[in-house]
């Protein structure tokens, strides 16, 4: 029964207590769209909310904005809102029970039921055409105006409203809670925050550093109603009315150990929920998306290392709003082609952050506004990185690099997996295959190397007492995550028996530093590689099995891989500083990420650089991601694209695949290809298997070496663009690697796009990700684009074009708008930074570029927030291109500018000078319409190049 409606506020306010304008009920319209269904009604007063069932809009007062306090006009504005609307709430009947398949929500989530099981439940029962466990409309459904919680009290507060849910009927799941305590803030104008939990007694809540607002906006992009019972919340975006959030389309449920909410959602096209091999938008077609990190090679349909519980969803309009739940349990989020959405979690409370955008760039910053903008790489970290299980001695590792520089293949990094480490364990090295371990990576150095090896999570314990320091000093100083009986949880990794540091623990990360210093004193490593932290586990649970209780066997259990929550990992019920693992569990990579940034920061006394399997909400702040044991085959190619854009969205930036794959034997026609791609992933590191065939760049035909040399020698001219872009990234909250929608939402073409992607906003890349091809189809959005070398221009009204594409070739395209700073390759960045300059800059037809280069030391922590930097812009016209300085430092000292080149100069140029100093040697062809300038300007002063 609806007893109230609340919104807040309305593109027309009126100010309260003044009456709400009525819309008799004979003109209200249908709305019939029943429980989750596509139909949508208009509430038909001043502010044009649009919802589901036939609410009465109740228009908030422009001062409603304010906190409100005791009075007269309170108390008017809250009696406002008791408006009674009658509403059925006696068990379905016919009508309750007629609803549209695709807007059914699954009565029995946790097992099958039967008709008679259904019905004593009071839900609807309507077996269909397929299999009763598979995908596909649930036989067992809610009806209509299904009892739940009963909201009351609504009351303003400083930051919004709360109000209070009380249970009205039987739940069907043990431990419901009977009493919610329901917070609505106002957080900013595009950032609405609700919370749900026990009025009771504290719950488990996510230890994740969110913005504390005080206060409350006082003009908002979206609306807000409040239903009284059944209970639910729509949120509308108040320029078009669009609903953006739904709950009353399902019941609440809130129960110890599970959880659900439903929505409704405004289209088809929702993006996010991972990670998860998948495109890059998401199937409504009754797909299961489960989270719970878990160690598990990348395969369709299953939970894999990471959990991000962040949607975006693109509206008809172009325009976007994105929505997170900050929990940390075992969860399932299932779509539904009404289209819909229903969060189903184990645990914690439910806390949602709304974020309107309008746009899908504004989404993405809004979100990392919530959970952390990215943490800045090194300079070196972006060249190209060189790995291998089976180097297996420093003689092979020394081999590995010295045929790179044969063959004069750009390295920066060098890596070792587990093959240095004695009996594989942390912070050791073999003092037999790996005895001048410190003087090689001393030799790496000397070479303008740096030099990353592996840490699994898990701690060797089975040696005798006092043989290995990392587990005699973490047991003495209980750092380990415990088990039922209070002693060190025993799993099996690499090493064989191993004990699990507690990263929620304070204490451990002053032992992690000082294991890390330890190692470090004797081999001065530059990064931290974390494998194995989901955490993996080779038995299920531990050596002794997990106790039989309802945090190992909970009432309902997520799709995840195995079946069981300690598949593959440790017991649910083990217990962590914080809470139990079953809590924290998704957890465990970002705090083991930020436990080593954290150490090497303070070790290094430089920018961490840290890659990490296992990923939670905000993990970007600390570490980069690689996509895990990805197969050497086509399939997985393309499924890099969606995964590295999706990683953008979740705002991890610093994020690739392993290049050729690593499962299995590669090709030597997919590792070209691969590596044209991952020349373009931010993270660029090619790492295979042990035992499969060598994919060194120089281990193949000298035809593919030079495709690969040419797609490593182009990205290390590009470095300056992309060092920029994750500065904007560190520093605005954009993106690096980027899905044609965010540039282009009001392109519907190009939403499902994720055969190509963007860097930034100006570089378009189109790869071939099938075998045997040597041309490719790529989609251009409406504008100029110039192929990357000059030869060609594309003039697209937003078009799918074919593109030749033979095996030494990727094609790159610039849009037109936009300058890129470039620089010439070297070997490494250590020898590239020093080099020349140059600008490619892209004319719009009527004559116009922009672009900005970021430049500090590439090495020192927080030179932005120091102001140790150097910041050009740079602009162009049809006559001239100059840069601005808009932050000076000693970094560029040296550093010239030897080459402009412009695009869509459409006249060819009588005279070209540079600081007022003649050019003579510049070409121009008219063919191309390109302008090559050769220069020697100081980087570091401010220059205009002109032509006439």
């Amino acid at each position: 029964m609806f007893l109230f409606t609340f919104h807040f506020p309305c593109p027309e306010q009126l100010r309260l207590p003044a009456p709400p304008r009525w819309i008799p009920s004979s003109r209200r319209g249908g709305g019939s769209g029943g429980a989750g269904g596509s139909g949508a009604a208009r509430c038909r007063c001043r502010c044009r909310c649009q919802c589901r069932y036939r609410f009465r809009c109740v228009p908030a007062a422009r001062s409603a904005g304010r906190a409100m306090g005791p009075g007269p006009g309170l108390a008017a504005a809250l009696l406002a809102l008791l408006l009674p609307v009658l509403a059925s709430a006696r068990g379905p009947g016919a009508a309750a029970c007629e609803v549209s398949p695709s807007g059914r929500f699954d009565c029995g989530p946790e097992r099958l039921l039967s008709r008679a099981g259904c019905e004593a439940r009071g839900c609807c029962y309507s077996p269909g055409p397929g299999p009763r466990s598979g995908p596909g409309p649930p036989w067992c459904f809610f009806p209509r105006g299904y009892r739940s919680y009963r909201a009351e009290n609504l009351t303003a507060t400083e930051s919004g409203f709360s109000a209070r849910l009380r249970r009205q009927a039987a739940a069907f799941l043990p431990a419901a809670v009977d009493e919610l305590r329901l917070e609505l803030a106002l957080e900013t104008p595009a950032r609405l925050r609700f919370t749900l939990r026990d009025a009771a007694r504290p719950r488990y809540e996510v230890p994740l550093a969110t913005p504390r607002v005080h206060g409350r906006a006082s003009s908002t992009l979206y609306g807000l109603q409040v239903s009284q019972e059944p209970f639910g919340l729509v949120v509308c975006r108040q320029s078009s009315g669009r609903v953006l959030l739904n709950t009353t389309v399902a019941p609440l449920i809130f129960t110890d150990q599970f959880l659900q909410i439903s929505t409704s959602l405004p289209s088809h096209f929702i993006s996010g929920l991972g990670e998860r091999l998948t495109p890059l938008f998401l199937d409504t077609a009754w797909t299961r998306v489960t989270l719970w990190n878990r160690d598990m090679a990348p395969a369709p349909h299953v939970n894999l290392y990471g959990s991000h519980p962040f949607y975006l969803v693109m509206e008809d309009d172009g325009s976007a709003h994105g929505v997170f739940l900050l929990n940390s349990n075992a969860m399932d989020v299932l779509l539904q082609p009404s289209p819909a959405l229903t969060w189903r979690t184990t645990g914690g409370i439910l806390d949602f952050y709304i974020f309107l955008g309008p746009d899908p760039k504004s989404v993405v910053r809004q979100y990392l506004d919530v959970v952390g903008f990215p943490f800045m790489p090194p300079y070196w970290g972006l060249g190209f990185h060189l790995c291998r299980w089976g180097y297996s001695s420093t003689d092979i590792t020394r081999q590995v690099v010295a045929n790179m520089t044969a063959a004069r293949f750009p390295l920066d990094v060098q890596w070792n997996d587990l093959d240095y480490a004695d009996a594989k364990r942390d912070f050791t090295f073999n003092k037999k295959s790996f005895g001048d371990y410190p003087e090689m990576v001393r030799d790496f150095h000397s070479l303008g190397l740096r030099y990353i090896m592996i840490v699994d999570a898990g701690i060797s314990s089975s040696g005798p007492p006092g043989t290995y320091k990392p587990y005699d000093e973490g047991l003495r100083r209980g750092v380990f995550i415990r088990n039922a009986t209070g002693q060190p949880l025993v799993g099996k990794v690499w090493p064989g028996p191993t004990v699990f540091p507690d990263f929620t623990n304070p204490e451990t990360h002053e032992w992690w530093h000082d294991m890390v210093k330890d190692f470090h004193d004797r081999v001065p490593f530059d990064g931290m590689w974390l494998d194995m932290n989901e955490p993996s586990n080779f038995v299920e649970g531990s050596q002794d099995g997990c106790p039989n209780n309802n945090l190992e066997h909970p009432p309902y259990v997520p799709g995840v891989f195995g079946g069981r929550l300690q598949a593959g990992t440790i017991c649910a019920s083990s217990q962590q500083y914080l809470s139990s693992h079953y809590n924290l569990h998704s957890l465990y990579g970002l705090s083991e990420a930020v436990a080593s940034h954290s150490a090497l920061l303070r070790v290094r006394g430089k920018r961490p650089f840290i890659i990490s399997r296992s990923t939670f909400a905000g993990h970007g702040r600390y570490a980069g991601h690689w996509t895990g044991d990805v197969g050497s085959d086509w399939q997985q190619l393309y499924y890099s694209i969606p995964e590295v854009l999706l990683f953008n969205l979740f705002g991890v930036p610093l994020v690739g695949a392993d290049i050729c794959g690593f499962l299995g034997d590669t090709s030597e026609e997919l590792c070209v290809r691969w590596t044209q791609l991952g020349a373009f992933y931010p993270f660029m590191r090619n790492h295979n298997d042990h035992g499969t065939r060598p994919q060194e760049p120089f281990a193949f035909s000298p035809p593919a070496q030079a495709a690969m040399r040419n797609a490593l020698r182009l990205r290390y001219s590009l470095l300056p663009f992309l060092y920029t872009l994750f500065h904007r990234a560190h520093s605005a909250g954009q993106t690096v690697a980027r899905p044609l929608f965010l540039e282009f939402p009001t392109d519907p073409n190009t939403w499902a796009v994720d055969r190509q992607l963007l860097w930034g906003g100006g570089l378009l890349v189109t790869p071939v990700l099938e075998a045997g091809q040597t041309k490719v189809s790529g989609y251009f959005p409406a504008g100029t684009w110039y192929s990357l070398a000059g030869d060609s221009t594309i003039h697209s009204k937003g078009q799918w074009i074919l593109l030749p594409a033979p095996l030494d070739t990727i094609n790159v395209h610039v849009r037109a708008g936009h300058i890129l700073p470039l620089q010439e390759p070297a070997f490494s960045t250590a020898q590239s930074r020093g080099k020349g300059m140059a600008l490619l800059a892209a004319l719009t037809p009527d004559g116009f570029a922009r672009g900005e280069l970021f430049w500090d030391d590439g090495d020192s922590w927080e030179t932005f927030e120091r102001g140790d930097y150097t910041e050009l812009l740079f602009l162009a016209s049809n006559d001239a291109v100059l840069s601005q300085l808009l932050r000076a430092s000693a970094h560029l000292d040296g550093v010239l500018l030897e080459a402009v080149t412009v695009l869509g100069v459409t006249s060819p140029p009588r005279r070209v000078l540079a600081n007022g100093a003649i050019i003579r040697d510049f070409a121009y062809r008219s063919d191309t319409q390109v302008l090559r300038v050769p220069v020697s300007l100081p980087m570091w002063e401010q220059f205009v190049i002109s032509w006439s």
